[in-house]
């Protein structure tokens, strides 16, 4: 069996498990009961699954152009999802999208009762 044929077929299973884990993400975003669920839903196993079918493309093509593409695309999903998924937890916390009976700790419960009594003196910091 030669380089190329081993590739391929890494290729494959990468590509096979990355859309498996970015089917399971979809399938669990339209499952999971509250916000934080699907919060982890949407940022891990779909972050893993993009990138384990870009890695999969990457062995596929194996040019420089395609490869360097491939990263970016890897390198700008990495740096915005955790981002975007902590930013939809913080705009829904307020507004009783979660269920606090399933969380061990609260750590904004405190902030936010600051901030409705006006003891906040710094909004730039909320």
């Amino acid at each position: 069996m030669s380089l190329d044929a081993v590739l391929d077929v890494i290729a494959a299973a990468c590509l096979l498990i990355g859309a498996l884990l970015s089917l399971a993400a979809g399938v669990a975003l339209v499952r999971f009961p509250d916000l934080l669920t699907r919060m982890h839903a949407a940022a891990k196993p779909q972050v893993l699954g993009l990138l384990l079918v870009l890695l999969g493309c990457a062995l596929r093509l194996r040019t420089g152009v395609d490869i360097t593409t491939l990263v970016l695309v890897g390198v700008f999903q990495l740096a915005t999802a955790p981002v975007a998924a902590h930013m939809v937890g913080r705009a829904g916390y307020p507004h009783e999208y979660i269920r606090t009976d399933l969380l061990l700790t609260d750590e904004l419960a405190a902030h936010l009762d600051k901030v409705a009594a006006g003891d906040q003196q710094d909004p730039a910091h909320a």
